[in-house]
């Protein structure tokens, strides 16, 4: 079974953003191989200081490291909610089965 772990920086950590925050338009695709240099070397560093003393057999597969961020809403925002007690639902089953009969008995006249 394979785990991955989303490794924040630290905090204060200046990164070398490839976009132009100045409003001026690349013509050209944006070159991120310095950005992707610097998380490179921040996970094999995480890497080595606090998994493999751990885990020695864990590895970073580079193909799969991304640039930008991802919200996990359901963590951040998920409020849990009771479901519903089972003679409710059972109740409005035989609500909806009830409806149907009629219907049916409507079309079949």
């Amino acid at each position: 079974m394979r785990d991955t772990e989303n490794v924040p920086f630290p905090a204060g950590t200046q990164l070398p953003l490839p976009l132009d925050f100045r409003g001026k338009k690349k013509t050209s695709k944006v070159d991120v191989t310095k950005l992707l240099s610097l998380v490179q070397d921040h996970c094999e560093d995480y890497l080595k200081s606090e998994v493999l003393p751990y885990r020695p057999d864990a590895w970073i597969d580079h193909n799969k490291i991304k640039v930008g961020y991802e919200i996990p809403f359901n963590r951040h925002f998920y409020e849990y909610e009771e479901p519903r007690p089972l003679e409710l639902i059972e109740e409005d089953i035989n609500g909806l089965e009830k409806e149907i009969l009629a219907m049916l008995k409507e079309v079949t006249k």
